[in-house]
């Protein structure tokens, strides 16, 4: 349908309606009228506004209470006049703005919005919007007459108090934005009166009575409850902003000068008027500050990134028009832009950059003429002076803030901390040269990067050889546990300040003055070394994101990046003082233990032989270096040292080692140079027993390996081992200045391949020739170095599966074969008795002829005697064997056990020449049953395993002595143990009879197998294990004592099967033929009992029996 366009038709066409509404103001009457509204033009309805609003605005006036429906239909017609139609009548304007605020505030107290529903507000705020938008030329400028004041006061109260206590989000964004367009700030994409710089001056001027009031209540807004939503906050914000930016803009207030005496004429409203002077403009920057401050600290950090943007916005907004009247909020306002520049939102970050530009290039920008240009220096300098000072107050609070913030107002100090430095670019190697600003800086690092070493699982943590001898890329790092702040983030930040410094500040001036506080003191010491680590890498251009541009380029002193051989001069400095004596080798053990106390013994040279025969002027000098270096040592044992300063000690050391790799990832391959100094120190820490420290140094290695175009450790070491080994072979001859060294060798042996052994070789035979001379003192000290490096032979070398193994699969089979053959059985049993009667003795001397030709190639052997020379992988193992024979009877519990990890690697090592292997047994067999039978339970442990390992490889060769020498004991050592274990409760399973149970039991089956032990030996074992069966015993005790079984079962299926039955029998058996006996055993009939479950696994699992039977369903409840 189209709109109504003639004026005439239009009025006859509306008359009715309005007629009818003036004399009865209903609902239906409202809604008829703005329907037919809808059918008249724009430009028609225009000419037609005063008498269309007519009975509207009667409507509202008639006296009485009025229906809300009713009120709100008014409102929702008359917005549709509105903001379809131009108000050009002042006194319209005037009277509908009073009528609409009439509308919601409360006829008891008009100072307070009326209590009407969320609906009608909505509204009435839709209706007083569209009527500021609809006000056309100069009369919307009437309202900010003096005269109006008081209206005018009475109307932004309303908005304000309906943005503050309204609950409804949608009420009370839009009563902000009424005040948004009653300053004629709003932003909606609707037209918009734009005012000339006088009529702007005059609404700055009438605000100014209202600013208290405005940014109070908006200020509450802001930092009320979240759950208001973020649209809200944004749109407060704006208002904020708007109404500040138009009451404090410096141009106003420069060009109002000293204002008029308000007129006589306005009595008492002459009172509310004020007058914007410098006292004044000074006074309301410092209350203003209050309330930025506020408003800043709540919103900087906001979950919101809109929340976030618009106070980017506000800062920008504010610093554009009002910096030099609220010089009071410059820096909160610059802290507001400079925390946004590491924000985790995009938009929020260009936002941020683009207004930190403008804000230096406005800062820079000539005006023409020599006094201009000075003024333009002095404003730039000015703005810099203004973000050192900041930056210097901001160090000088961080430590308290760190203190007392949560984590995330922590985390929103230290972006501002680093937004400082990236504003500021090149520009902050100048302000690095004010001594207060360096020492106020690093002071500032030093406190908040404290560590909290008051955790006793540090030092407790022990690394062992398997640690050692990862082979993953990427290393474990250990999270550090500070003392003011909990979150990763905030650690992150703090990096990233490090590497800001050390990317724009002189290399050389951070690295000096952060090295004079490593030596300063010992509390600052881990402090200073996490500084100076992510300084080199920043001065490297690692991880480090590019600053504001705008400052950098015009700003004076620019520093140049360093050179690869700056940047290589510091890292050596550095290095220097991590490596030295003082630094380096810290105490991390919490007490002494034999290790300790062996190596405190080598410290003392009157008992130390060398390796290698050398005189007595070089053991003295040793002498005294030693006794020089233990008296600067800043504690001189262990025992001495308090946790707090182990774990100091240990951080310390964790931090310096991944300092050498930010050091190799900042030089690259040119690092590669300084592997001959750095490398063989932390070879030495990746050797630590503290965990934290091997780790450290193991992702340490790695990170070299990688900055220096290493594929993996074994490359990096084998590539460098010349001179690694020279360094570990002349520190093997002076023990008592680096007992550190043997360690170094296992690091290299851990971590290498097979090509390494020919440079070990004199190495090992000097390790192994200090042993002989001077074994109780170097023992443990070098039994490690054995271990590590027969591991390595393992690796090197693994052995293939032995012969034992083939032969005992062949029997196995041959067995299973034979259970099926009844045929095969009963023949071979005639046979047997008809030998045993004497019938067919003859056929036996078929088989006589057999021998001569086996004496013949014995005696061809006794030939020349020319024995094959040995690989040396096996002539090592030879040696080490003989020094394990010797270290077997040793007093100390702790090398008897490492010897035993020892020897069973060599055995490992000899399995492929068994001509080597069983000699080797035989020497070791007496210590070893030493430590089997009367030993401590660990050795006992630890010697079945060197037991069990030899069963595999050599077989019969053991048959006897194991029979006769160790069975006995281990079987009545378990028939002992087993009521013990049966009754005891949970407990049990931690304590060290329970282990020596579990590990016989669980090597028994398999050594029994592997040696094809006698039927009175099986039987023996069988007797011994059959209580293990009862389900009473603890579960992996029953598990390991099935698995005993079975392999007995593979022994002997036929005698195991008899033994079970007459234990349990599930079954009985009807013979086939009713001339065949009936097959009685103990077990058929016997109830459930403790060892039923087990039986019938076994009787399933291994002989495959049914499980179907009248007894079965007990048996499996």
């Amino acid at each position: 349908m189209t709109q109504i366009s003639d004026p005439k038709i239009a009025f006859a066409y509306l008359r009715p309606a309005c007629v009818l509404l003036t004399r009865e103001p209903t609902v239906t009457n409202v809604e008829m009228l703005g329907a037919q509204l809808r059918d008249v033009s724009d430009a028609t309805l225009q000419q037609l506004q005063e008498y269309v609003l007519f009975p509207l605005r009667f409507t509202l006036k008639v006296p009485g209470p009025k229906r809300e429906g009713l009120v709100q239909a008014v409102t929702e017609a008359m917005s549709y006049v509105l903001e379809n139609t131009c108000v050009q009548s002042w006194e319209t304007l005037r009277d509908l703005f009073s009528e609409l605020c009439l509308c919601l505030c409360s006829p008891a107290d008009p100072g307070k919005p009326a209590a009407t529903s969320e609906e009608l507000k909505l509204s009435v705020l839709k209706s007083l919007d569209a009527l500021l938008h609809s006000a056309y030329g100069d009369i919307v400028f009437k309202l900010y007459e003096p005269v109006m004041l008081p209206g005018l006061g009475a109307a932004i109260s309303l908005l304000l108090a309906l943005g503050e206590q309204e609950k409804c989000r949608s009420v009370q964004a839009a009563a902000l934005k009424c005040l948004q367009a009653l300053t004629l700030q709003c932003d909606c994409t609707r037209d918009h009166v734009v005012p000339a710089a006088e009529d702007e001056c005059v609404i700055g001027s009438t605000m100014a009575s209202f600013l208290p009031g405005v940014t109070m209540a908006v200020a509450r807004i802001i930092t009320g409850d979240m759950r208001q939503g973020h649209a809200v906050t944004v749109r407060a914000i704006k208002v904020w902003s708007q109404t500040v930016g138009l009451v404090m803009d410096d141009v106003q207030l420069q060009a109002c000068g000293p204002g008029e005496a308000p007129s006589p004429d306005l009595g008492r409203v002459g009172a509310l008027v004020v007058q914007r002077t410098q006292e004044w403009a000074k006074s309301t920057s410092g209350r203003l500050a209050v309330l930025l401050k506020k408003i800043i600290s709540c919103t900087s950090a906001h979950q919101h990134w809109r929340v976030r943007l618009e106070t980017v916005e506000l800062a920008d907004h504010l610093l554009a028009r009002c910096s030099q009247s609220l010089g009071e909020c410059v820096g909160p306002l610059l802290e507001a832009l400079v925390g946004a520049i590491n924000d985790e939102e995009p938009r929020v970050r260009e936002r941020c950059e683009l207004a930190l530009r403008q804000i230096s290039q406005r800062s820079q920008r000539p005006s023409g003429g020599v006094d201009s240009a000075t003024k333009n220096s002095s404003s730039s300098q000015t703005f810099t002076d203004v973000l050192s000072e900041n930056l210097h107050a901001l160090a000088t609070s961080l430590p308290r803030l760190m203190r007392t913030s949560d984590d995330q107002k922590k985390l929103f100090v230290l972006n501002v901390f680093l937004g400082y430095l990236k504003v500021l670019g090149p520009l902050v190697s100048v302000v690095l040269n004010s001594a207060a600003h360096l020492e106020r800086i690093s002071k500032a690092l030093m406190q908040v990067l404290e560590l909290d070493v008051m955790d006793v699982r540090i030092v407790e943590e022990r690394s062992c050889a398997s640690a050692i001898e990862t082979s993953s890329g990427s290393a474990h790092t250990q999270r550090k546990h500070f003392l003011y702040f909990t979150d990763e983030k905030v650690f992150s930040a703090l990096m990233e300040i490090c590497r800001t410094l050390g990317y724009y500040g002189n290399i050389y001036l951070l690295t000096d003055h952060f090295l004079d506080l490593y030596r300063e003191s010992s509390a600052y010491r881990k402090q200073a070394a996490m500084v100076l680590n992510e300084i080199v890498r920043g001065a490297a251009g690692i991880a480090v994101t590019a600053g504001v541009r705008g400052l950098e380029d015009e700003g004076p002193g620019r520093c140049a990046p360093p050179t690869q051989e700056e940047l290589r001069a510091a890292v050596v400095s550095v290095m220097e003082e991590y490596t030295s004596l003082s630094n380096w080798h810290l105490v991390t053990v919490s007490e002494e233990t034999d290790a300790e106390r062996q190596e405190q013994q080598l410290l003392s040279p009157s008992r130390l032989l060398p390796i290698s025969n050398s005189d007595g002027s070089i053991t003295n000098t040793n002498a005294l270096q030693v006794i020089a270096s233990s008296s600067s040592s800043p504690s001189s044992s262990s025992s001495t040292c308090t946790v707090r300063q182990l774990n100091s000690n240990i951080w310390q050391l964790c931090i310096q080692l991944e300092g050498v790799a930010c050091f190799a990832q900042a030089l690259g391959r040119d690092f590669r140079p300084l592997l001959m100094t750095s490398l063989y120190p932390v070879l030495e820490k990746a050797g630590d027993e503290t965990l934290l420290v091997s780790q450290a140094a193991l992702g340490s290695m790695w990170g070299i390996s990688d900055a220096c175009g290493y594929a993996s450790l074994k490359d990096l070491i084998n590539d460098n081992s010349d001179y690694l080994l020279n360094d570990v072979s002349l520190n093997l001859q002076r023990l008592s200045l680096y007992p550190q060294a043997p360690r170094v060798l296992s690091v290299m042996l851990a971590h290498s391949d097979a090509s390494l052994l020919p440079l070990v070789g004199d190495i090992v035979q000097d390790v192994l020739l200090a042993l002989d001379l001077s074994y109780d003192n170097t023992a443990a000290l070098f039994c490690s170095v054995l271990h590590a490096l027969m591991k390595a032979l393992v690796r090197w070398f693994p052995p293939s599966p032995g012969k034992t193994a083939e032969a005992s699969r062949s029997r196995t089979s041959s067995t299973e074969q034979e259970v099926f053959d009844v045929r095969q059985f009963l023949l071979e049993y005639r046979k047997q008795k008809e030998l045993a009667e004497g019938i067919g003795i003859e056929e036996d001397d078929t088989e006589d002829p057999v021998v001569p030709p086996q004496v013949q190639c014995d005696e061809d052997a006794d030939g020349p005697d020319v024995k094959a020379e040995l690989p040396s992988h096996l002539r090592i193992t030879k040696d080490v064997v003989e020094r394990c024979v010797h270290l077997l009877s040793e007093p100390s519990l702790r090398l008897r056990l490492k010897v035993l990890d020892v020897l069973e690697l060599c055995v490992c090592v000899l399995s492929e020449r068994e001509n080597e292997l069983l000699p080797m047994a035989h020497r070791c067999w007496p210590a070893l049953l030493q430590r089997l039978t009367a030993d401590d339970p660990l050795a006992v442990l630890r010697a079945f395993r060197v037991l069990c390992t030899l069963g595999e490889t050599c077989g019969d060769f053991l048959r006897r002595r194991v029979s006769k020498e160790v069975l006995p004991k281990l079987t009545s050592s378990l028939a002992r143990q087993a009521p013990v274990s049966a009754r005891a409760g949970p407990v049990y399973t931690h304590t060290l009879a329970y282990k020596l149970q579990l590990a016989v039991l669980q090597g028994l089956g398999s050594l029994c197998l592997r040696l094809d032990l006698a039927e009175p030996d099986l039987d023996a074992v069988c007797e011994t294990c059959l209580p293990y069966l009862s389900c009473r015993q603890p579960v992996r005790l029953q598990e390991a004592c099935l698995s005993v079984f079975r392999h007995l079962i593979q022994v002997d299926p036929d005698a195991f099967w008899f033994t079970l039955n007459e234990l349990h029998c599930p079954f009985s058996y009807t013979p086939p033929h009713p001339d065949l006996q009936p097959v009685l055993l103990n077990g058929m009939g016997r109830p459930r009992d403790e060892y039923s479950d087990n039986v019938l696994k076994l009787l399933r699992e291994e002989f495959g029996q049914p499980a179907s039977h009248p007894d079965k369903g007990q048996a499996d409840e």
